[in-house]
């Protein structure tokens, strides 16, 4: 896509545009979950908001929820950052200029980099919902986090740093198998020869199992080639928390937990069906302590697996609104909001407690896991075929909230019913 150089063209690469408006929040990454939340925390609160997406996401799921809310009040498709991050930047810095905005948000890992490597520039047109430079180049990196752990005596998974696909023979002595090969950073920007550059192209990197000793190869070999170091690291398949503070000054002003019954992928992605929790004494205490002591201000997340005794071991940390944050919002904690009022440099809402026990669905997410254990059957961590259908038909028995759905903002709901029809036509059809 060609650099954006002028406000003409600006016009006329978003979606809707209505001439100068004053925002209180543009909201970015709108086709996830926790934007459509953020849009509608802020807009029920009187807040202007706007979203963005880039053109890329909107390829194969062509229904941008977010942008149906009756909160959102502008709509604005982007050019992609993924290929080359420039013109995206010029777009994200003319929108602004044009639209005095008050805050602006983050809910993915590639507009967080984006947002870090323009900081300077974009803090002298809008307030950056980000921590500190300081604290993020710790949370992005996982070998970082777990040293920082490991310092503080919290639990984490036996693990080495690899470089290259020969190493996995002696990492396979040390760790053992099956293990997980995660990239050291879930976002890398590189060159077309995968090598590490300033800035330009993108690329996110998901974690992988290996059961064998040739799975391991390929997986090591495929992270590796994008210029990545990767953690060669203890598979664990216990139960998977994850606690969510929000954090500023030195004081905590929110605190909540969840447990997650199934992810997409059944090994461990987002969460599609999850439950709040009580605050464990465990990885709850050691989560807390983590965040002051890196002083990640804002919203984050720390997630935690336990292992067959219940030992929780340090997974990573999300320094930014994550997908299942709206299960805090349904239980009483509005993250969204208060990452708000700590960007805005407004009064920080302090709360002391929320509504334990309450379940939350991502059906569509939550029917791909039922395909996908089926599909995987035999594999660590996945449960038999028979077991994760009835898991996911008695569910339906159980009182839950349901991703998308608002009875006071019902299209998002429709919109994002239709994404899941078009993607089931196209791998059904084979067609794009």
């Amino acid at each position: 896509m060609n650099n954006i150089n002028s406000l003409e063209e600006l016009r006329h690469t978003t979606k809707v545009y209505r001439g100068e408006t004053k925002y209180d929040a543009i909201v970015l990454d709108a086709q996830l979950r926790q934007s459509l939340v953020t849009i509608r925390s802020l807009g029920r609160r009187g807040r202007r908001v706007a979203a963005v997406e880039i053109s890329s996401m909107t390829e194969n799921a062509p229904y941008v929820p977010a942008f149906s809310s009756r909160w959102c009040q502008r709509a604005y498709i982007a050019p992609t950052y993924e290929h080359n991050a420039t013109p995206f930047r010029q777009y994200l810095k003319q929108l602004l200029d044009r639209n005095p905005t008050q805050v602006l948000i983050s809910s993915s890992d590639g507009t967080l980099d984006v947002m870090r490597e323009q900081r300077k520039e974009l803090e002298q047109r809008v307030r950056l919902a980000l921590a500190r430079e300081e604290a993020l180049r710790v949370v992005v990196n996982k070998a970082h986090t777990l040293e920082i752990a490991e310092q503080l005596g919290i639990g984490i998974p036996r693990s080495v740093q690899l470089g290259a696909a020969n190493e996995v023979a002696e990492a396979i002595k040390i760790i053992g198998l099956p293990a997980v090969v995660k990239p050291v950073e879930s976002w890398l920007w590189r060159n077309g020869n995968g090598e590490k550059q300033q800035k330009e192209n993108g690329i996110r990197l998901i974690c992988q199992l290996a059961t064998t000793r040739d799975e391991a190869c390929r997986a090591v070999e495929e992270l590796t080639s994008t210029g990545s170091a990767v953690l060669f690291q203890q598979f664990l398949e216990g139960r998977r928390e994850a606690i969510s503070f929000l954090y500023a000054r030195g004081e905590m002003y929110a605190k909540f937990a969840q447990w997650a019954k199934r992810t997409q992928p059944p090994l461990g992605g987002m969460s599609v069906y999850r439950q709040s929790i009580a605050l464990p004494y465990d990885s709850g205490a050691q989560a807390e302590r983590l965040v002051r002591e890196i002083d990640l201000e804002g919203y984050s997340e720390v997630e935690f697996r336990r292992d067959r005794d219940g030992k929780p071991y340090l997974m990573e940390i999300n320094p930014r609104l994550s997908a299942s944050v709206e299960i805090a919002v349904r239980a009483g904690i509005d993250f969204p909001y208060m990452l708000y009022q700590w960007a805005n440099e407004e009064k920080i809402d302090r709360v002391k407690g929320y509504k334990v026990g309450g379940w939350m669905r991502f059906l569509s997410g939550d029917l791909l896991t039922t395909v996908q254990s089926i599909k995987q059957q035999g594999r660590p961590g996945v449960i038999p075929p028979a077991q994760a259908i009835g898991e996911f038909l008695t569910a339906f028995a159980i009182p839950a909230s349901y991703d998308y759905f608002d009875m006071n903002d019902l299209v998002p709901a429709y919109k994002a019913t239709l994404n899941f029809a078009h993607s089931m036509f196209q791998k059904i059809t084979g067609k794009t």
